[in-house]
């Protein structure tokens, strides 16, 4: 067979030729733009050539700290297609989780969204190989800054060569992109993805037992394009030619609700929290969402009460997937094998809340204490991944030894497997709750108290115990003008006859808020710390 190398400059280049006509609709600060892939091409061609001249080379990281906007999307193509590395930051982490990440990661130039430019403004000073900042806006003049040297992006783009090539002599295990975790525990940690790795992962997203993505769609991806590369959707739905709607920065709710009556969305992903905002609009509004084939979740497991609410209250299909920064990251996703339509329809809901089978071309295994675990539902163990789109070690970082052993990647994500071959998340190792000498899954816990129609979020955490080692103390978010009508003793008989007695908290704590990460996960060690605090200051 010819060995052709599979490469990221590749799919800009055959969304060009076969789908130049179809759009890329995109939110920016000021107005909403409507771009063909022809144009997109040629804009990304450009920018290729522009950082070739601002002397951008081989294996040089381009960093960005933008929004999902039509500018970044361009970025993801034109820094791997000429032979650099896409960096995307994470731009709701801390100040100085930035300054590390851009340092340790060595960006030669940034990318900066308008709004995005105070907060560099105040750090550039301890930015150590940055050579250049570019902005993009729509406005005509820059900003007044002190940054040095500061470019408009779009006057950059009106220089450049829009017959510039995409880089055909590179290696497909070269680097493409970059991206770092989300700092929960210690410092952020880089995984470097190849053009071998971000082609194979698109592929798999265009399964059609996975996300199917197709020509016919029109994707809306939620997720950040500073989150795993918005779950490798840009790259899978540039290739294939869908039709994409950014939605840009701040967006809420209801610019997600009227964006996917507008364009006649078909597919979206994102986060709980996110389907949590959009279900609450949904609710208060009036909005036409029959496009919508598929809703994908990820990044914590997603409620049985949201699921049943979007697939029952308002005909949307939901599905769970399940991946991380490590992955590229698509690793399961939650459908419905063909003999299993006959289920009830409570038995299929049941199957819809795990997170699914594992993607063609993947190989997991599920450890316990004794080897591995028995395929039966019940058994738990962490689960352990490898794969073309499976990261081998950190980028320069000596935690790698940590979760990178004997060839797989171990996640840390404590499951169970039934004998489908389904897998659920029971929690992650370190939120498991040890009571008794037996397990307690947070996870299953918080998904049954926010199937109470009272309850907006959820978040169970443990509390030290001197006879039991460790209790569960849930922590609770109502919904508007429920304060009065839920108290504990209620959602703790609600909750009774699904759990056996010593998995019941002992306490409910009812917020005003859950603290949550940088990517919408409840921040569980900041609760911890939160409810210590309260029950000092109570004892």
């Amino acid at each position: 067979m010819m060995q052709v190398p599979l490469a990221v400059g590749s799919l800009m280049e055959h969304a060009e030729r076969f789908f130049p006509k179809k759009e890329v609709i995109s939110q920016t600060h000021d107005k909403l733009h409507r771009l063909r892939y022809g144009e997109i091409g040629q804009r990304t061609r450009r920018l290729m050539s522009i950082l070739n001249e601002l002397g951008i080379q081989h294996g040089d990281r381009v960093g960005t700290l933008a929004w999902n906007h039509h500018r970044h999307l361009e970025i993801y193509f034109a820094a791997p297609g000429m032979g650099a590395v896409l960096h995307t930051i994470n731009i709701r982490l801390s100040p100085e989780d930035i300054i590390y990440i851009i340092n340790h990661a060595e960006d030669k130039i940034l990318f900066i969204d308008e709004d995005i430019l105070p907060l560099i403004e105040h750090i550039h000073t301890h930015l150590k190989t940055v050579e250049a900042y570019v902005v993009m806006t729509d406005k005509a003049d820059l900003p007044e800054t002190t940054i040095k040297p500061l470019y408009s992006y779009e006057e950059l783009l009106s220089t450049g060569d829009p017959t510039y090539h995409f880089k055909t002599d590179m290696d497909e295990n070269d680097a493409a992109g970059l991206c770092y975790t989300s700092a929960t525990t210690g410092k952020p940690k880089g995984v470097v993805y190849s053009h071998r790795a971000i082609v194979l992962h698109s592929l798999a997203l265009g399964l059609a037992d996975t996300a199917a993505i197709s020509e016919s769609d029109v994707s809306m991806p939620v997720v950040p394009q500073f989150h795993v590369n918005a779950w490798g959707t840009p790259f899978a739905c540039t290739w294939f030619g869908t039709t994409q709607v950014l939605p840009g920065p701040r967006f809420t709710p209801k610019r997600l609700a009227e964006f996917i009556e507008r364009f006649k969305v078909t597919i979206t992903a994102g986060v709980p929290t996110i389907w949590l905002g959009l279900l609450r609009e949904l609710e208060q509004g009036s909005y036409d969402t029959s496009s919508l084939r598929a809703v994908l979740c990820g990044g914590s497991a997603a409620p049985l009460g949201l699921i049943k609410a979007f697939e029952e209250k308002h005909n949307i299909p939901f599905y769970h997937a399940y991946g991380a920064t490590e992955t590229t990251p698509l690793v399961t996703l939650s459908r419905l094998k063909s003999y299993q339509q006959n289920l009830s329809k409570d038995e299929k809901l049941k199957e819809r809340a795990r997170q699914g089978i594992l993607v063609p071309g993947l190989q997991m295994k599920v450890v316990g204490d004794d080897g591995e675990v028995e395929w039966n539902g019940k058994e738990m163990g962490e689960l352990l991944l490898r794969g073309p789109w499976i990261a081998s070690e950190y980028y320069k970082d000596n935690r790698s030894a940590d979760t990178f052993k004997d060839g797989w990647f171990h996640t840390g994500d404590v499951v169970t497997v039934d004998e489908e071959g389904t897998i659920k998340i029971v929690d992650r190792t370190k939120d498991l709750i040890k009571s008794g000498g037996e397990w307690i899954s947070s996870v299953e816990i918080e998904n049954a108290i926010m199937a109470h129609d009272a309850v907006f979020e959820a978040s169970v955490v443990a509390i030290s115990d001197d006879k039991w080692q460790e209790r569960p103390i849930a922590c609770v978010v109502l919904h508007e003008g429920m304060e009065e009508k839920l108290t504990k003793e209620d959602l703790l008989e609600f909750l009774k006859p699904q759990f056996p007695k010593w998995w019941l908290p002992d306490d409910v704590l009812f917020i005003t808020e859950i603290p949550k990460s940088s990517v919408g996960k409840f921040l569980k060690r900041e609760l911890r710390e939160q409810i210590k605090s309260q029950l000092s200051t109570q004892g």
